[in-house]
């Protein structure tokens, strides 16, 4: 019956803000604005496949932190840092130690994923998620990107 999730909503403060803010990240497409609701909808990577919708002050005025992940591919992610930074976007690691200052990335062994993070103007927190092509190692702690490969070089 369920087979993914194809959309996900969240509260801001200002929607016009948190425009800028999605436009300019690589893989997001303004798909409708609807200026009456003050609401924005995003195609996120291929048109038609996830879509992300901001509303501004919706269901309250009151703006909860929200976590969410967008998919990318651990090629991408070598670069995604630097790319966010050239944006004004600072990304951490788990731990939010930070990715541009040499904080390590940090693997999920449980998936396994490697990931980083950054925030919307409103604090959302976001994740940039890579699956690695590995079996899932749920005994494992979460650990460095570099001792993960180092372990994966072992078997």
């Amino acid at each position: 019956m369920i087979q993914g999730i194809f959309e996900t909503h969240i509260n801001v403060s200002d929607v016009q803000a948190s425009a800028r803010f999605y436009e300019q990240l690589p893989g997001v497409t303004l798909l409708h604005n609807d200026t009456q609701r003050k609401s924005r909808f995003y195609w996120i990577g291929q048109p038609g496949t996830s879509m992300l919708g901001i509303r501004e002050n919706y269901p309250s005025p009151l703006v909860q932190r929200q976590h969410f992940a967008f998919t990318t591919d651990v090629e991408t992610l070598y670069t995604a840092a630097d790319e966010l930074a050239q944006l004004g976007i600072a990304a951490q690691n788990f731990y939010g130690e930070s990715v541009q200052d040499a904080g390590e990335l940090i693997v999920f062994p449980f998936m396994p994923a490697v990931s980083i993070y950054f925030a919307d103007p409103d604090g959302h927190s976001l994740e940039l998620l890579a699956m690695l092509p590995h079996p899932a190692r749920p005994e494992q702690p979460l650990m460095t990107w570099d001792e993960w490969n180092q372990r994966q070089a072992q078997q």
